[in-house]
């Protein structure tokens, strides 16, 4: 019997289970004896942990991925990490495409809302961009990550870490194979290499960009001032995001992190991390080793993560400069919220309010479940529930050590995070009709 699933779910409901689907059969996979470098089976809770972080991109794990698993349950992470960055309806309808099956109405609008589209027009030409543009830059990036690991590990391992690594980025998943040279190390040491620090950074800020940003760029070209508005709020926003973090971090590690190192060390260092920080998951230095200024600056960097409809996570770019622009417009005492000689929708503001209220709200609210099942250390806690809901993948090396239901705990978050605080609400939701009547309106004291 065929179930008419178009019937029985709406696109978010759809988009949450197909997630929901890759991260089961993952993390059957990965639970088999051939994942593992033992050859042991993998308790399931602990695979599904690994396949909820591949299949969300982001990057927390219970065991160290270059020793714990086999060649084959690198490639199943791999594939997942693959997956999860595109969205597995971009996918999906890929195939569609090459097959030359038509797509029908459902499905277009399941692709528009998968990657972020805000029309059905011209999805097919999306699609491939999407697939052509991941296929270029990934292979560009295994390529120059190639010159630098083939000479240290071989040809044969040198290219399969390339190409591992540059997925990894381009997805912004920050799962890594350093753990060769010391478990849970990641990239610390690299922190002082140029090439390979400037890869992943392009990588991931590419990753992080989105897709429509992409499109936009590409027909576009430098007619800097026909962008689309996303286009300039996302652009104007990320450079913000990187130039400042950067500075601030520069100068508030320099007795911390940066202790000892050079100039151009410590410039390299907080590049990175600026990047990295808002959801690539990789990291060049000792995190524990933060200052207290930095510690809260990387939450803040966590939480807001990259651009609608890309590879990263988080409350998005768009999200956070809504909401900063809201601030400015309210102070000025203006009645709209204007950017780029254009006036943004009250609907945008509310939608930015929310997703803000729901993302905090889930970081806390899983924090204080894990301290009160685990009691661990607040400092830890928090920065993994952040990390977790915003994708990031850093970590304090605190996921290893949780117990069962703290692990649940971490995955729903994950989980959460990559498919949207709004989506997933929406896709629990009760449809209701609208009252027919418009309620009175009274004023309450703000502030």
């Amino acid at each position: 019997m065929k179930i008419n699933w178009k019937g029985l779910l709406t696109t978010t409901q759809l988009i949450a289970l197909t997630f929901a689907v890759v991260i089961l059969i993952g993390a059957v996979l990965l639970q088999l004896p051939v994942s593992s470098a033992n050859g042991e089976s993998t308790p399931f809770l602990n695979a599904l942990l690994t396949a909820t972080s591949a299949t969300c991109v982001t990057g927390l794990i219970a065991y160290d991925t270059a020793t714990h698993w086999s060649l084959f349950g690198k490639l199943v992470i791999l594939v997942l990490i693959q997956i999860g960055g595109l969205g597995f309806m971009t996918i999906i309808s890929l195939f569609a495409i090459f097959l030359k099956k038509k797509l029908g109405l459902f499905e277009r609008r399941l692709f528009m809302q998968s990657a972020g589209a805000m029309q059905m027009a011209g999805v097919t030409a999306l699609m491939l961009r999407i697939l052509y543009g991941t296929l270029i830059f990934e292979g560009v990036g295994a390529i120059l990550l190639a010159i630098r690991f083939c000479p240290q590990m071989g040809i044969g391992k040198g290219i399969f870490y390339a190409v591992f690594h540059s997925v990894s980025a381009f997805c912004n998943a920050g799962f890594d194979l350093m753990g060769v040279y010391e478990p849970f190390s990641s990239f610390v040491g690299y922190a002082d290499d140029v090439l390979v620090n400037l890869v992943l950074m392009l990588l991931i800020i590419i990753g992080g960009l989105g897709f429509l940003v992409w499109q936009d760029i590409f027909e576009k070209k430098t007619k800097l001032r026909d962008y689309e508005l996303h286009t300039k709020i996302v652009l104007a926003t990320t450079a913000i995001l990187l130039l400042v973090p950067t500075v601030l971090f520069f100068l508030l590690e320099a007795d911390a992190s940066g202790a000892g190192c050079t100039g151009g060390q410590r410039l390299l260092r907080a590049a990175f991390h600026s990047v990295t920080v808002r959801t690539a998951g990789f990291n060049t230095v000792d995190l524990s080793a933060l200052s207290d200024s930095s510690y809260l600056l990387t939450l803040v960097l966590m939480l807001i993560g990259g651009s609608p409809g890309s590879t990263a996570g988080g409350l998005k770019t768009t999200t956070f400069a809504v909401l900063i622009l809201a601030v400015i417009a309210c102070a000025r005492h203006n009645e709209h919220i204007t950017v780029f000689r254009r006036r943004l929708s009250e609907e945008a503001l509310r939608q930015a309010c929310a997703i803000f209220v729901v993302y905090v709200g889930a970081a806390l609210i899983g924090a204080m479940l894990i301290c009160a099942v685990d009691g661990v250390s607040l400092r830890k806690v928090l920065f993994e529930t952040v990390s977790a809901i915003g994708t990031v993948g850093l970590s304090m090396s605190l996921t290893p050590t949780l117990g069962s239901v703290s692990r649940l705990v971490v995955i729903v978050l994950m989980f959460a995070g990559r498919v949207g605080g709004m989506s997933l609400m929406l896709a629990f939701a009760e449809k209701r009709k609208k009252a027919p009547i418009e309620r009175p309106s009274e004023k309450i004291l703000i502030g």
